[in-house]
């Protein structure tokens, strides 16, 4: 249904290890010194039946120690379901063979999202990966009208959360291991919105750093351990480098998060009214322009082909590679007046005839199918006093530890976040305090890392950076910061800023 992923898997398999699954029935409660006779269960997503096994093994050494019919427990109270009917046919078959003779309704084909059920007193599982761009139009339209959670474009395991969480009954648990990206970006606000409203949140196990399943995935995964009561006050945290340590970690208690924002419970600063984002502080964050056609627009051959009024020096993530800002030498093509207009053809003669050499792959992108008059316009509108304007220039993935400030040169292409705003001070001071853990541990809290260990700089997650208020700190204290930041002495400035923050907090 969902197509192939790159290494022949289909998109939405990833299959748990054992030592996961096992740790997350104890977690639930599902455990073979407990009379499990009336526990009612569901997978909802349960592939081979890495989880559905183990709820046979289980319920089997439950029925012999007290004494109850293991075979009748299970097709009552055990309910697992998956899309795919080989994976069905391979999971009822692993049951059978553990000495179950199962009915239909207990392990069949359906698409859970879409299935009618009663409710259950544990639901655990691995929701399927499905990112938005993959889901068939169908579904997607499915979901946007039958899941209040589904919203911006966020993955299929989303909804698979909002209907699960739905079924468990008054005192049950449901327990997932997932992707923890709903706990951070945009598309799980409203999944954080219902879970902080009407759930208790217990159990946030972060395995980022883990190898949780049985393949090697960069899935980002998380457990979460909800329960159907009234939201406490607190709920469990920890961070697992290796799955081994979860049952010997011992987790931090957290305030409880509120609404769709979490992140200030995550980044460890929560209620510190000294802090403020960058936006509160008076700064501005935006991304360079997008063209939809970099090769025409972007090009080092540019001075030679169009006026001179009409390019701009850009500059892209490559010019800022390994602590080093070199300008590769490309010009971007501006062909809009001040007031946001497009310029006319007829008054610049040899652009018009550089991009009408252009107009048929121009005149093809969807940006320029809307409006076919203007189909040497950019995606973007490009505002030409943003070049000279000083600013922070943050590359979206970088293993960069220099932050540059470009004082005014070169114009943002799309893969870098630009932050402006305040004295050519502030700006060095703010670069030197994204320079620092202080702010990289925020920002790791509030997003994924890439591959190379580092997170991406983007702008939902640069808004919900918290910094002390820049322009309160001590002039003698400032000019020792910027003083480090300008001889790039990380290990020094982190120094400082630690001492700062800690003394003002």
């Amino acid at each position: 249904m969902y197509g192939e992923r790159s290494n022949g898997g289909k998109h939405g398999d990833v299959f748990t290890a054992p030592f996961v699954v096992g740790y997350m029935l104890d977690k639930v409660g599902y455990t073979p010194d407990r009379d499990l006779s009336h526990t009612r269960i569901l997978e909802p997503s349960c592939g081979e039946g890495e989880f559905v096994v183990e709820i046979a093994n289980r319920l089997i050494k439950s029925a012999s120690k007290f004494g109850f019919d293991a075979n009748e427990a299970f097709c009552r109270n055990v309910r697992a379901y998956d899309i795919d009917a080989e994976k069905i046919v391979k999971c009822r078959a692993r049951i059978e063979a553990m000495g179950i003779t199962l009915t239909e309704e207990c392990i069949c084909v359906a698409d859970f999202l879409k299935t009618g059920m009663e409710k259950t007193d544990i639901v655990v599982g691995n929701p399927p990966y499905i990112r938005y761009e993959n889901i068939p139009y169908e579904m997607l339209d499915y979901c946007k009208y039958t899941f209040s959670t589904f919203h911006y474009r966020c993955d299929l395991y989303v909804p698979f959360y909002e209907k699960s969480l739905a079924l468990v009954s008054v005192g049950g648990k449901h327990c997932f291991i997932c992707s923890n990206r709903w706990l951070k970006n945009e598309y799980g606000k409203k999944l954080r919105q219902l879970v902080a409203r009407k759930y208790n949140l217990r159990t946030i196990l972060n395995l980022e750093e883990a190898d949780a399943f049985q393949e090697e995935v960069l899935a980002y995964p998380a457990i979460t351990l909800i329960t159907s009561e009234k939201p406490s006050d607190s709920f469990e945290y920890a961070e697992c480098n290796h799955v081994e340590e979860l049952r010997t970690i011992t987790p931090q208690t957290k305030p409880m998060p509120k609404g769709d924002d979490w992140t200030d419970v995550f980044n460890g600063i929560s209620g510190n009214s000294d802090f403020q984002t960058i936006e509160q502080q008076g700064f501005k964050i935006g991304i360079g322009v997008a063209t939809g056609a970099d090769s025409v627009f972007i090009s080092r051959e540019l001075p030679e082909k169009v006026e001179e009024e009409l390019i701009m020096p850009s500059i892209n993530a490559r010019d800022l590679r390994g602590d080093r800002f070199q300008w590769q030498g490309e010009y971007l093509l501006n062909p809009y007046k001040k007031d946001g207009s497009l310029v006319n053809l007829k008054d610049y003669p040899r652009a018009s005839a550089y991009l009408e050499q252009h107009k048929e792959k121009l005149s093809s992108r969807h940006v320029a199918k809307k409006s076919p008059s203007r189909w040497y316009k950019t995606i973007d509108r490009i505002s030409p006093e943003l070049l000279s304007q000083p600013k922070i220039l943050l590359p979206d993935m970088s293993g960069n530890t220099y932050v540059f400030v470009d004082k005014g040169e070169y114009y943002p292409l799309h893969n870098i976040y630009y932050i402006l705003g305040g004295s050519s001070t502030l700006l060095r001071l703010l670069a030197a305090f994204l320079m620092s853990d202080f702010v990289r541990n925020q920002l790791s809290a509030v997003t994924n890392k890439m591959n190379g260990g580092f997170p991406r700089w983007q702008t939902q997650h640069l808004r919900k950076l918290r910094l002390p208020k820049l322009n309160a700190i001590p002039s003698d204290e400032v000019e020792q910061l910027l003083s480090l930041y300008d001889k790039r002495n990380v290990a020094s400035l982190n120094k400082r800023i630690s001492h700062y923050v800690t003394a003002g907090s």
